[in-house]
């Protein structure tokens, strides 16, 4: 870098502060609410997560009030996020606060690392915003930043990259006085976000173009470097859709599943429509098949089929009928709630 780290954290935060989104999260320094965001934000795109980070604050706005929670509430609550383990985690780390700090959210990143959930990221981009603690915060949008700035062309996931990039962070992070630590932590990750983007960035725009080595090198367009990714699964997957007297079928997966544990869904299987019908829908071939979408999930992709079909079976102890009403109340797997918008869209009145 060709600039002091004093100087290029002025410049960063100078253009924060005239320059920024105006997130709901940014309006408050109450930690509980940071750290809803920054669990909620983890994997999941900021326009999906403002609807859903209003209407979690409505629901739960205090600590408190998302400790006493029953867990089905709150998985209910967070449908439409995914990966719901978040929402655990969220979940079992406001009852330890409760339980072990009498409802006061602990104040610095050794403390917030002890909870359930809490990761080095997340612990230190709380501190610094919510206690203006001099701890750098490096979520992928800051370390791409960093990554072009100091043009480190190793492997971003290598843990001699990842600790190179910390100390040009905290390099930056020493300079910024005291009171501006939350701003800048928010800074490093905007401009990661709306400018340092990953492909085409907006160099012009970018207040630290002047000093940024992998622009002066002609690198920063191709910065991280990231080791080669897997090849994408790929599973067909069949979804009943069985309507008796306006409601719907369900089963609820068992308690200790590995994945969406009590969750409700439609009953599904993988191949094609002669897969479900050990589930109770022998004649689902010849059923109407209301439409398909696509699906991912971490390195899987899912083709989803959806089918209009007769549920000719016993109910199982997990299984039962279920009025659409009830349905916001649950919490349903992704997969289920895309198949009754797709069975909605296609005219079926009880979905």
């Amino acid at each position: 870098m060709k600039s002091t780290p004093d100087v290029l954290a002025a410049r960063l935060l100078a253009w924060y502060r005239e320059d920024h989104r105006p997130l709901p999260w940014r309006l408050t320094r109450d930690p509980y609410r940071i750290w809803v965001s920054e669990i909620m934000l983890q994997q999941t795109r900021v326009e999906a997560v403002i609807p859903h980070y209003k209407t979690f604050l409505r629901r739960y706005p205090t600590l408190a009030s998302l400790a006493q929670a029953s867990e089905e509430d709150v998985l209910a609550t967070w449908a439409g996020l995914g990966y719901y383990r978040r929402a655990r985690m969220l979940h079992d780390a406001s009852k330890r606060v409760v339980s072990d700090r009498g409802g006061e959210w602990p104040r610095s990143y050794s403390q917030m690392r002890a909870l359930p959930g809490v990761g080095d990221y997340t612990a230190a981009a709380v501190a610094s915003i919510a206690f203006d603690e001099p701890r750098p915060a490096l979520d992928g949008n800051a370390l791409r930043v960093l990554s072009r700035m100091a043009d480190e062309r190793r492997d971003i996931g290598t843990s001699a990259t990842r600790r190179a990039l910390g100390g040009v962070a905290k390099d930056l992070m020493d300079a910024v006085p005291r009171g501006s630590r939350g701003d800048f932590t928010q800074a490093l990750i905007e401009l990661g976000a709306v400018v340092c983007v990953p492909r085409a960035p907006r160099c012009e725009r970018c207040p630290w173009n002047v000093a940024c080595s992998g622009l002066a090198a002609g690198s920063a367009p191709h910065l991280p470097v990231k080791g080669a990714r897997s090849v994408p699964r790929r599973v067909n997957l069949s979804v009943a859709l069985a309507v008796r007297d306006e409601l719907v079928l369900m089963r609820q997966r068992p308690s200790d599943a590995s994945v969406m544990p009590r969750f409700w869904e439609l009953p599904m299987a993988t191949g094609d429509a002669s897969a479900l019908h050990p589930l109770g829908f022998p004649s689902c071939v010849e059923g109407e098949e209301l439409g398909s979408f696509a699906h991912s999930i971490t390195n899987t992709r899912y083709t989803v089929r959806v089918h209009l079909a007769e549920f000719e079976g016993g109910l199982t102890p997990d299984q039962r009928w279920v009025s659409m009403r009830e349905i916001p109340g649950l919490p349903l797997s992704t997969i289920s709630l895309k198949a009754l918008r797709l069975a909605r869209e296609s005219g079926v009145s009880a979905a």
